[in-house]
């Protein structure tokens, strides 16, 4: 059997919907033809990571897959004590969304008029508790088959912070997961940390510049196109939110695709890495672009296994068209996707 294609993962954010990253990473581990060596993740995608690290340390791809698994489903099961959960109308309509729940509701208005150092002075997270359970961290850290890089915001200075495996803990990945308005910032090393997702999501340079693989597959939660300006409160807030957490991923894209030019240009020659690297991107933007932002709080199991059936089919699919292209060139025109 032919040696298996290296491949780095760059794993996006996006509360519940990093479910549907479970079922691309099921499908990845199912495959015997692809080798995940290095993984960048922020705030779900960080979980995910995280989690597939101590499973693959512990004992192998089978192993990583029972773990997320067992993950979600904890996930889950904390929910079903929650306030946050969908009506009868919701069920009615036939949506995913939230937007009629009184608990969402109220949350949403309080988040707006006080600040979680008010409304949860004790700092109470359950999903703290669930991945300190579900992750053993010592495993993590000596996983020596992957590179794993975390993405938290600087608060003070609103830089980038790159937590490496050597360096995890549940606190970085619950910095990177830190929603500002529902959480007190997380304290690392006398520094406050805000949800990676505001200044990499993911942090695609740390794959680049200390992963041996020249493919990164990008698995992206957030739509980045819409066809239909939004007109009413919910969608506009939904539309903004996804701009904002895809504006750091265009960013880091675009450097990257400048780079590429300059050295395909002659002008620049080192490092080699920029010009040889190939973009591929697996992602749902038909089913996903229909939740919306509210849903991103729905840990129904119901809704999990229906976004990891998902995630697993868009993965199949993407390995059947695209696997003989990995190490030879691009599946993913950055230019036409990201860049206006």
């Amino acid at each position: 059997m032919a040696e298996p294609k290296i491949i780095e993962l760059a794993l996006q954010g996006g509360g519940a919907h990093g479910a549907y990253t479970w079922g691309v990473l099921d499908q990845l581990l199912e495959d015997p033809r692809v080798r995940i060596e290095g993984l960048s993740g922020t705030s779900a995608g960080a979980m995910n990571a995280a989690v597939l690290a101590d499973g693959l340390h512990c004992g192998g791809e089978g192993t990583a897959r029972e773990a997320l698994q067992d993950f979600w489903a904890a996930v889950s099961r904390a929910a079903m004590a929650s306030p946050i959960r969908r009506t009868p109308l919701d069920r009615w309509l036939g949506r995913w969304s939230l937007d009629y729940s009184p608990g969402y509701l109220a949350v949403d208005f309080l988040s707006r008029v006080a600040s979680p150092y008010q409304l949860n002075p004790l700092n109470i997270n359950p999903l703290r508790d669930i991945l300190a359970k579900q992750v053993d961290f010592e495993s993590v850290r000596a996983c020596p088959d992957l590179k794993l890089f975390v993405t938290a915001t600087n608060v003070r200075t609103g830089k980038l912070r790159v937590f490496r495996k050597e360096e995890l803990s549940v606190d970085a990945v619950m910095a990177s997961a830190c929603l500002p308005f529902l959480f007190k910032a997380v304290e690392i090393g006398g520094e406050a940390y805000w949800d990676g997702g505001y200044m990499g999501n993911p942090s695609l340079f740390p794959l680049l510049e200390e992963c041996g693989g020249r493919d990164i597959l990008i698995v992206q939660i957030n739509p980045i196109q819409r066809d239909e300006v939004p007109t009413s409160a919910a969608a506009i807030m939904n539309r903004l939110n996804e701009i904002t957490f895809n504006a750091s991923l265009i960013k880091d894209i675009g450097a990257i695709a400048l780079l590429k030019r300059t050295m395909e240009a002659g002008n620049l020659t080192e490092p080699a890495c920029w010009r040889e690297v190939r973009f591929h991107r697996i992602s749902a933007d038909h089913e996903l672009r229909d939740l919306s932002v509210s849903s991103k709080l729905n840990a129904e199991w119901a809704f999990l296994t229906h976004l990891r059936d998902i995630g697993r089919n868009s993965a199949k699919r993407w390995l059947d068209q695209n696997f003989e292209l990995l190490g030879e060139r691009s599946t993913l025109d950055i230019d036409a996707v990201y860049l206006d």
